[in-house]
C-alpha cells in the first residue's frame, strides 16, 4: 500500500481540502489513474473540485517527486503513487491494465558497457507488455 499521504504530511505540504483529495484518490497500491479519472474520483469526494485543480495537484506531485508520471504506451499519462520503491510496470495490451512489478536482479548492471556508448546510466524503465487474466478469457 502507498504511503503518499503520511509523505506528504511529513514534508509539511500544505493539505488543503482538494490537496488531501487528491492524494486519497492516489493513494493505494498499484494506482495508475489518469488524471480524468484522478478528477472524476476527486468529485466524488469532493464535488466542487475543480478539473484545473487535479491537474495542477498531480503536476505539484509530481515535481515533488511523490508521483511518477508513467506513459506505457499512446495512450494518457497515468499517475503513480509507488514514487519511492523501485519498480517496473506490467501493461496489459488490450485493456491497458498496469500492475506494479518487483523482479529480482538489476537491469542497470544487465547493461554491457559496449551497449552504454560512454553515457554515464542512472535509471532503467522497464515495461513488460501481456494480455492480463480478464482479457485473455473474454
Amino acid at each position: 500500500m502507498s504511503d503518499l499521504l503520511e509523505r506528504l504530511r511529513g514534508r509539511g505540504w500544505r493539505m488543503t481540502a482538494q490537496r488531501r483529495v487528491v492524494a486519497e484518490v492516489l493513494d493505494g497500491e498499484h494506482v495508475h489513474l489518469t488524471a480524468d479519472e484522478v478528477h472524476a474520483r476527486a468529485v466524488a469526494k469532493l464535488p466542487e473540485i475543480s478539473r484545473a485543480t487535479v491537474y495542477n495537484t498531480l503536476g505539484e506531485l509530481v515535481s515533488l517527486g511523490e508521483v511518477l508520471e508513467v506513459a506505457t504506451d499512446k495512450r494518457a499519462k497515468r499517475y503513480d503513487p509507488n514514487a519511492h520503491r523501485p519498480h517496473h510496470h506490467l501493461v496489459c495490451a488490450r485493456c491497458g491494465t498496469i500492475r506494479d512489478v518487483h523482479p529480482t536482479g538489476n537491469p542497470l548492471a544487465d547493461l554491457p558497457s559496449s551497449e552504454r556508448f560512454g553515457f554515464t546510466v542512472s535509471d532503467v524503465e522497464v515495461t513488460y507488455r501481456g494480455v492480463c487474466p480478464t482479457c485473455a478469457t473474454a
